[in-house]
């Protein structure tokens, strides 16, 4: 790995104007940026054209998370005053970690309402951070009450309403547990992995559960001495087989986002292969990483400084992706998790 990056060098130049705040319609109408990593040429082309670039013989990986709608709204039983929870991960017992907010209201002992009594919880203890653990009581399944109370917990940096909850969620996603959506599978409808498949590529799921930590700044100048959060992953047997007979017959792995990839490649590194795995990984993957399992990468465009950028220029060379990145500010295309997409092979 290298040890002299700055957090610096992986910054870059975006006009605010650029953050997509709302979905494209369709899916598939994204723009796509297409990148050799080998030779850094550059072609611009539509989503839906990614099947012009995989190959009979490929495989595709997703991430088959699904969001959990995990920011709720309610009152104090004791006064009525407001208050906001973000669910951040279960404790087992129908205790979760939460972050709250404002955080005065949320002391041990207190008890809160949400969705006119559908939910009830009570304040056990502050842990680490200032999150708070919570024991929640209700009638009916958990799940389905935050379905029915409870909104998508959408970055910061998306400021409009989003009117169809569903276009945060991948059309694959399945196994629930996600703080926020793996959006480079959002460029996808069913129509277009039916494509895919007719194409003789075949497609493999892995699951890993994206933590709020993906949109935590990389606080220290350093880039060797940044902590990953840590996230829950699943890779099973039938994913395994898959990606080992791609790579028997001289086919591509392909990693529909960054946590595929980093599912993959944390697996490759812990178990020395690749086979059924389940686990939490904290793999931080910068320049100087060696990768054991991918060939290509279909990806969004990242934040400047965040550690995903810091991903995608471990794959391709750290100058070819800033540069793919000027070019992407230069034809405007759309940033972040509502905007467009790269595909590096």
């Amino acid at each position: 790995m290298e040890t002299n990056l700055r957090k610096q060098d992986f910054d870059y130049d975006l006009p605010e104007e650029l953050i997509a705040q709302t979905p494209i319609e369709p899916r598939d109408a994204s723009r796509l940026l297409v990148l050799n990593r080998k030779n850094g040429e550059i072609t611009h082309k539509h989503f839906y054209d990614i099947v012009d670039f995989l190959m009979p013989g490929d495989c595709l990986i997703l991430n088959d998370s699904r969001v959990l709608p995990a920011r709720i709204y309610g009152i104090k039983d004791d006064t009525g005053a407001k208050v906001e929870f973000l669910l951040l991960s279960p404790q087992g017992d129908d205790v979760w970690e939460v972050l709250t907010g404002p955080g005065r209201r949320a002391k041990p002992g207190t008890h809160f309402t949400f969705g006119g009594g559908l939910l009830k919880a009570e304040v056990l203890e502050i842990v680490e951070g200032g999150n708070r653990l919570v024991k929640f009581r209700h009638e009916s399944d958990f799940y389905a009450v935050l379905d029915r109370i409870g909104q998508m917990p959408l970055p910061p940096y998306i400021k409009k309403k989003l009117e169809n909850q569903e276009r945060y969620q991948t059309v694959y996603s399945r196994e629930v547990g996600s703080a926020a959506a793996p959006t480079a599978g959002l460029h996808f409808t069913k129509e277009l992995l039916q494509r895919v498949r007719d194409k003789g590529v075949s497609i493999g799921f892995v699951t890993l559960h994206v933590g709020l930590g993906t949109f935590r700044p990389v606080s220290v100048d350093k880039v060797s001495e940044h902590k990953m959060h840590s996230e829950h992953y699943w890779l099973p047997q039938e994913t395994a087989d898959l990606i080992n007979r791609t790579k028997k017959s001289g086919g591509r792995v392909i990693a529909v986002g960054t946590t595929s990839c980093r599912t993959l490649e944390s697996v490759a590194q812990r178990e020395g292969c690749i086979r059924e795995s389940g686990g939490f990984t904290d793999l931080f993957i910068y320049p100087g990483f060696r990768f054991k399992v991918l060939d290509g990468l279909i990806t969004n465009f990242h934040l400047p400084e965040s550690t995903l950028i810091m991903l995608v220029s471990a794959f391709a060379d750290r100058e070819t992706i800033l540069n793919a990145y000027r070019v992407a500010v230069q034809e405007k295309y759309r940033f972040f998790s509502f905007g467009d997409a790269m595909f590096l092979y």
